[in-house]
This record gives C-alpha cells, sequence and structure tokens, in this order.
C-alpha cells in the first residue's frame, strides 16, 4: 500500500483556513513589477531564513468579495524546511503557518 498524503488541495485548504494558527513575521521581498511580489526571506522563532525555492503559489478571495485577498507561498528555505506564508494585502501583513508539534 502507498504512503497516505495529506490532502493539500487549494479547497481543502480554503476551508480549514480558520483552524490553521497563523504568526505575525516580518518577509523581505522582490518588488518586481508591484510590491511584494514574492518573499525572499523572513524571520521566524528570532531566526532569519532564506528562502531558496517557492515550491507552490495561490490566491484566495477578491477585491469584490467579502473575503480579503490573500497570497500563499509554500517556500523551502536553505536549510531544507518547507513553510507556508501568507500575504493580506488589505493590511500589508505576513504571517506564517505555525508548524505543529508532533507527539513522540
Amino acid at each position: 500500500m502507498g504512503a497516505a498524503f495529506p490532502d493539500l488541495s487549494l479547497s481543502k485548504v480554503s476551508r480549514d483556513r480558520s483552524s490553521m494558527p497563523y504568526e505575525r513575521i516580518e518577509v523581505e521581498c522582490y518588488s518586481g513589477y508591484r510590491a511584494n511580489e514574492r518573499p525572499v526571506a523572513f524571520t521566524f522563532q528570532d531566526r532569519r531564513w532564506q528562502v531558496e525555492e517557492i515550491l507552490d503559489r495561490w490566491y484566495e478571495g477578491e477585491v469584490q468579495s467579502d473575503e480579503p485577498a490573500l497570497d500563499y507561498f509554500k517556500v523551502r528555505t536553505e536549510e531544507g524546511r518547507v513553510f507556508l506564508l501568507r500575504y493580506n494585502s488589505l493590511f500589508d501583513a505576513w504571517a506564517i503557518r505555525v508548524p505543529q508539534k508532533t507527539a513522540h
């Protein structure tokens, strides 16, 4: 039997958004054709993490909807750690999904 992987489809992430714990963070961004186009580094748990690769990116919400426009970035750091970052353009605020502690 194959290994079971969590369902990370956009609809699943969208439904579970309110149950995901996020923490506000400071992010350094590349700004090309628009401000805060993509993260290049961020500070989390008193440490600066350099983004090596953006593994995935998606958007949620619309300007005309009752939901704020959110940009999500699944990133891998130079150390190989994977994090989910979220940018809320309405408040110009970045947050990170706090990794869940695993039971030992």
